[in-house]
């Protein structure tokens, strides 16, 4: 059954409507209370507001947090490569060619597929198509992500990731020579205007997007490249690699398709290899590291 609450805003308070509402009891994400304000399950005197409504003193805030919403999907025995779990996380190493969460039309062979058949505690702050996802790598980038198992991890390693505390690195093969042994991209992000299946660098309807960059090796016509997420916008270092001109080999999107692909990849050689983060429960700092796939070692090793 449906929990609901009631609070009286203090008097003298100048604050947005979802800032009080993530200071009350239930340590609840800013993301999720904004869901809540927008679906009508946050009022203020009984009608609904939006998020940004400057609360003056005395209001009444009535709180309705829904019950979770059980997940039906098809669980799948799908082996899964698990670095770290415990009662509160699970640090996966996603494999190239695997989509983490089920979308309409690809229901099945997802990471969260296997995710529900290894464990039935996911949290569901993100509904029932992405049970325990916090964030996510696209289908054909390779590495490592973490899963929340109850709802409080979930809101603590969001909080986290909104205020990039979260340690991410990525190793990244990527076309020509980059010239300068480290530097960084400081570009917004936003929807491309013509094909909406990609992003781009924009200013309009954009977010900010930094991506710090240093090279590892460079080849006859390739680099390798470490990079540190700032940010963590869709296809954020793809966009950024492409926008200055090497863009990851393989990428069919982003890239000069077959001419940027001559290793016959089925993706982008991009590979999540550091995730560090503080424990939702116990306040250790634990830093995962997944070594390269064979498959990219491979090319590596056959580059002059």
């Amino acid at each position: 059954m449906n929990k609901q609450y009631e609070y009286i805003v203090p008097a003298e308070i100048d604050e947005r409507l979802d800032h009080f509402c993530c200071t009350l009891p239930g340590d609840y994400s800013r993301e999720y209370i904004k869901k809540l304000i927008g679906a009508g399950d946050v009022l203020v005197n009984g009608q609904k507001k939006k998020v940004s409504l400057r609360l003056k003193g005395g209001e009444t805030i009535s709180l309705m947090i829904p019950d979770p919403i059980e997940c039906h999907m098809q669980a799948e025995d799908i082996p899964l490569d698990i670095v770290f779990e415990d009662e509160d996380v699970i640090v996966v190493n996603k494999p190239q060619g695997m989509v983490v969460h089920p979308a309409p039309g690809n229901l099945s062979g997802t990471l969260v597929n296997g995710l529900i058949f290894h464990t039935k505690n996911l949290s569901n702050i993100n509904g029932v198509l992405r049970p325990g996802i916090i964030h996510r790598i696209d289908k054909d980038t390779s590495g490592l992500l973490m899963v929340a198992k109850n709802d409080q991890a979930h809101r603590i390693l969001s909080e986290q990731l909104k205020e990039h505390t979260i340690l991410r690195r990525y190793y990244g093969l990527v076309k020509g020579t980059v010239k300068p042994n480290r530097g960084t991209v400081d570009m917004p992000i936003g929807r491309h205007e013509q094909l909406r299946i990609k992003m781009a660098v924009v200013e309009k309807n954009s977010k900010p997007a930094i991506t710090h960059f240093e090279v590892v090796k460079r080849y006859a016509q390739y680099t390798l490249l470490r990079f540190q997420l700032e940010t963590g916008r869709t296809h954020q270092i793809r966009v950024h690699l492409e926008k200055i001109g090497h863009p990851l080999a393989g990428d069919p999107l982003y890239g000069k398709g077959d001419k940027n692909n001559p290793f016959k990849t089925s993706g982008q050689c991009l590979h999540a290899h550091t995730l560090g983060f503080i424990h939702p429960r116990t306040g250790e700092n634990l830093v995962f590291r997944a070594p390269l796939p064979k498959d990219f070692q491979t090319i590596l090793k056959n580059l002059k």
